[in-house]
């Protein structure tokens, strides 16, 4: 439940401490610096510029929200006073840069950095003044955005994001932008000025007819007959492929490379969402099917392990295919019969033991002729249609969009069945489902084993793609990218695996100069949707409403609760 404590100016300072410390830190491990060398505006603007006042902006707008759900005459004081605070932090930094030689124990904190965080030419006690007062003004511009509707708020926010995603990605856009239009919108580091306020307004547009129309499409699409209803999704659908079929030929292999490993995500994320989103069995060892599927391609197409091609011969890519797949679903069907009878923590614990356990198996020397050992295997055969065969990004784009169209109708019709009917009961009350006989073992065994059927599929596809396995690729970590791709999506949202992927996997791949800084911005969105958007960027209509009927449960009663109320036996 809510305190009853009204919101104060302690917890907007409090607050605005809170994002100083943050910034200090961003500061310290060499974010500000190395962001200082991307221009999103050529001589205007810079990434750091974009992350330290967007961090005080971020602060300022939480805290004006939350001062004026107690006072709307606090909500502007209070705004003020908490981007000011974070901002008065960098400043003391800057200041003790200057006066305390900080690199013995912070390499990142040179002079040069100091002079990043300071505005401007100025340096010193002025220089920190300043930076305090624009923190100021930043809390005041949070403060009157509240008073702007949210649509046109919505437009702002998505023309500004849409300026540094483009300034970001200059390097990725040039190439497959037309000259006139690449001449125009950037110069040699940085968008132009006219090219910034153009990207801006079109977005700007864009979001606000999309926020304004975007009730309105799905009122009329559920307003249509049920046979309208699906003609007009089977032509969505349609163009959608339509489009999807011709973007190898506009991104070029670089982008396709991209788009390629946001595929194999995507299939992942689709399998994994039947076991957790669906069926609500938590999954820390999902990478083991991944790695089943792409060693059991591996070992059975490459002609580099001689041991393996006296006992089998070698195959085909589409020969081993299948035996890839069924691998893994016989490997999740192995796996779901002992932890049954676990639930939550433990049947997270269990599973990443399982995806260890098979790490372990291929670095070992005793596998070693059957499996490479910790030099992997190398050869992997590639798909081969008559004398075609399928080598770079391009052409591999293809086939993965033909198992995503697969992995999706597979998880789309479970869904709307009785099996996935009966996988929700089971998340929501074991108990109760039980007591509906609803069959448990059963059911877990079909969510495990169809999970692990498209890992497989997805570890067969990255084998054949890469033409190599080593072990360094199935880490745990992976399990944690998907597990987060589908928080970050929306949990048992086919739409938000795919949103999730495209987010957490596509845009770090675009941004790789800032490579070093992944996890941390990693954590950093992971811990903002926990807090803002449990339910996801796409979520699922049953979860938001669960949510967001327990959060109009707990303001309902701290409504209704009252302080001279006598208690009640």
């Amino acid at each position: 439940m809510k305190s009853d404590r009204p919101f104060t100016l302690v917890d907007a300072a409090k607050l605005g401490l809170y994002g100083g410390i943050s910034a200090i830190l961003i500061s310290l491990v060499g974010m500000t610096a190395a962001f200082a060398k991307t221009a999103i505006i050529a001589d205007l603007l810079t990434m750091a510029q974009v992350l330290i006042y967007g961090l005080a902006f971020m602060v300022g707008f939480v805290v004006v929200g939350r001062a004026a759900r107690g006072s709307r005459g606090l909500a502007l004081p209070a705004g003020a006073l908490a981007s000011a605070v974070t901002m008065l932090s960098l400043s003391l930094l800057a200041l003790l840069i200057g006066a305390v030689n900080l690199r013995t124990i912070f390499t990142n904190a040179t002079a040069e950095l100091a002079n990043l965080i300071l505005p401007g030419e100025t340096s010193g006690l002025a220089g920190a003044l300043l930076l305090t007062g624009a923190g100021a003004a930043v809390g005041l511009v949070a403060w009157l955005l509240t008073f702007v509707p949210t649509r046109i708020r919505n437009g702002l926010f998505g023309g500004i994001a849409a300026v540094v995603l483009f300034g970001l990605m200059q390097d990725v856009l040039v190439p497959i932008l037309p000259k006139s239009v690449d001449d125009f919108l950037f110069e040699s580091k940085g968008l132009t000025w006219v090219g910034a306020v153009v990207v801006f307004v079109l977005f700007f547009i864009l979001s606000y007819l999309y926020a304004m129309r975007s009730q309105v499409r799905i009122s009329r699409l559920d307003k249509l007959p049920p046979q309208q209803r699906q003609i007009a999704r089977f032509a969505f659908t349609l163009v959608a492929l339509i489009i999807l079929t011709l973007l190898p030929r506009i991104l070029g292999p670089f982008l396709s490379e991209v788009a390629n490993q946001v595929g194999f995500y995507i299939i992942m994320a689709l399998g994994l969402n039947v076991v957790v989103g669906f069926a609500g069995m938590l999954d820390l060892g999902y990478v083991a099917f991944y790695a089943i599927g792409a060693y059991t391609m591996a070992v059975l197409t490459t002609p580099e392990l001689p041991i393996m091609r006296e006992i089998l011969p070698q195959l085909t890519f589409w020969e081993a295919l299948p035996f890839a797949v069924g691998a893994a679903l016989l490997a999740g069907i192995l796996l779901g019969i002992p932890v049954l009878k676990t639930r939550g923590d433990y049947l997270a614990i269990i599973t990443l033991g399982f995806g260890e356990i098979i790490r372990l198996l291929v670095l070992s020397d005793a596998l070693k002729p059957f499996l490479g050992g910790a030099q992997g295997i190398t050869g992997v055969g590639r798909p081969k249609i008559d004398d075609f065969t399928a080598t770079n990004p391009q052409q591999f784009y293809y086939l993965i969009l033909v198992a995503i169209v697969v992995a999706w109708f597979i998880t789309s019709r479970l869904k709307s069945s009785r099996l996935g009917r009966s996988w929700m009961a089971i998340r929501e009350d074991e108990d109760v489902a039980a007591a509906m006989s609803i069959n448990l073992v059963g059911y877990k065994l079909l969510a495990f084993a169809t999970g692990a059927t498209l890992a497989g599929l997805s570890g067969a596809l990255f084998a054949s793609k890469l033409g190599s396995m080593v072990p360094a690729s199935f880490n745990v970590l992976v399990s944690i990218n998907v597990l987060a791709v589908l928080i970050v999506g929306g949990m048992g949202s086919l739409p938000g695996a795919v949103v999730g992927a495209i987010v957490l996997i596509g845009l770090p791949e675009l941004l790789r100069e800032f490579n070093e800084f992944r996890w941390w911005v990693y954590g950093a969105v992971l811990v903002f949707m926990m807090l803002n958007k449990p339910e996801g960027l796409w979520p699922e209509a049953t979860r938001v409403r669960e949510l967001h009927e327990a959060e109009a449960e707990h303001t309902h009663v701290d409504d209704d609760a009252s302080p001279t109320a006598p208690a009640t036996a």
